[in-house]
C-alpha cells in the first residue's frame, strides 16, 4: 500500500532528524580529531609513556575513523532520500530491487532504505 500523506511527513522528519544527529556526531569527529597541541586529557603531547597505550590510542583512532566513514555513507543515504522524496515522492517507499511498497514499519526504523529486504 502507497505511503500517505501523513507517513511521508512523519517519514521526512524523521529523516532530517537522523541527518542533524550524523552531523553533529561528524563535527564532533572533526573536532576532535584535529591537529591541537593540547590533546583531550590535557596533556601537551600525545605520546604515550607506555607501548600498551600507543597501541590503544591507534586502535581508539582507527576505530573513531571508521565510525565517521559509516556515518559519512548513512548521510549521503539520507541526502539521496530526503532528496527523493522532495523530487519524486511517488517514488519514496518503493524498493529499488522489486518495485513493491517498502512497509512503513521499515521506513520508520530506516527511513533511508532503498529495498523491501
Amino acid at each position: 500500500m502507497p505511503l500517505t500523506d501523513e507517513q511521508r511527513k512523519h517519514l521526512e522528519q524523521r529523516l532530517v532528524e537522523e541527518r542533524a544527529r550524523l552531523a553533529k556526531s561528524l563535527d564532533r569527529y572533526e573536532e576532535e580529531s584535529g591537529t591541537s597541541s593540547r590533546d583531550s586529557d590535557g596533556d601537551l603531547t600525545s605520546m604515550p609513556f607506555h607501548m600498551a597505550d600507543q597501541g590503544t590510542d591507534t586502535y581508539q583512532q582507527e576505530f573513531d575513523a571508521s565510525n565517521a566513514a559509516r556515518q559519512s555513507r548513512e548521510l549521503s543515504e539520507i541526502d539521496y532520500a530526503l532528496q527523493k522524496l522532495y523530487q519524486q515522492p511517488e517514488r519514496y517507499g518503493i524498493c529499488e530491487n522489486t518495485g513493491a511498497d517498502i512497509p512503513f514499519e521499515r521506513l520508520d526504523i530506516v527511513p533511508w532504505a532503498r529495498t523491501c529486504e
